[in-house]
């Protein structure tokens, strides 16, 4: 199984705005880090904010944020989401135009089907929230600076 680009960089892009909350995260600003193209980030931000799992705002200053906490985005509510197919064989396609006489009655069948149910339990057990918790420098490593959400004190030493 294979997951596609425009999950790997769903994924990405919801870590980029967990790690940069409390701020908006802005698409330029994701695409850099990632070295991606802005494009393609604003053709995956159409169905995350379709789903919750961003919000966006608009204008001058607006950016992305998380729709929910970081916590409650599972990597299967990502995968669900920007997945087209999870076809793994043509037996499991929908329009099923298939020659196996076994079609009805297969064991491949059957032990793919529970493959992917694995695969996606497992996904379920994992939040955003724990991928960027994982990584303690990651804000350094994505390039977001974290000065901006505190002001810096303006008092002044005395003079000596």
């Amino acid at each position: 199984m294979r997951l596609t680009k425009q999950t790997n960089y769903a994924v990405r892009m919801l870590m980029y705005c967990a790690a940069n909350e409390g701020s908006l995260s802005r698409i330029p600003e994701i695409a850099k880090a990632y070295g991606v193209s802005e494009l393609f980030l604003f053709k995956i931000l159409q169905p995350l904010n379709k789903a919750g799992l961003v919000e966006t705002v608009r204008g001058r200053n607006g950016g992305v944020r998380l729709g929910k906490p970081a916590e409650k985005i599972s990597l299967f509510d990502v995968v669900r989401v920007t997945e087209d197919s999870f076809a793994m064989a043509e037996c499991f396609e929908d329009d099923g135009e298939v020659d196996c006489p076994l079609v009805d009655s297969c064991g491949l069948n059957s032990a793919l089907r529970k493959a992917l149910n694995a695969f996606f339990d497992v996904l379920t057990q994992y939040s955003i929230d724990d991928l960027v918790k994982a990584r303690p420098q990651i804000n350094f490593l994505l390039g977001i600076d974290t000065h901006h959400h505190h002001p810096k004190s303006t008092a002044v030493a005395p003079a000596a």
